[in-house]
């Protein structure tokens, strides 16, 4: 599939997201770490968006109307669907939670 999707953002992957590199840089002390990440977050949904349905969904014990998709960074997860031409980014977390708590 060579076509772009049209990316959206839902809030709460932006306060995730916020969340995080807020910790690395302030309570870790390490804010090169934490634009590093947003940085590569972003590079990777770009990229992602270009074949988004490409990749193996998200299993989930829960029934869902669109399945979940996943983007590791580093010790990251993102969590996307697919609804028509959208690529709709909606959760960012660290991967070790217990992530079916998260979506």
């Amino acid at each position: 599939m060579d076509k772009n999707f049209k990316l959206e953002y839902l809030p709460i992957f932006e306060q995730d997201l916020s969340s995080v590199r807020d910790y690395i840089a302030k309570t870790l002390q390490n804010p090169t770490a934490a634009l590093r990440l947003v940085n590569d977050t972003e590079k990777a949904i770009i990229r992602r968006s270009k074949n988004p349905l490409g990749y193996t969904p998200y299993h989930s014990a829960k029934d869902r109307k669109q399945p979940y998709y996943t983007i590791r960074i580093r010790k990251y997860t993102v969590f996307y669907v697919i609804s028509g031409n959208v690529m709709e980014v909606r959760r960012f977390s660290y991967s070790r939670r217990n992530l079916s708590d998260i979506i």
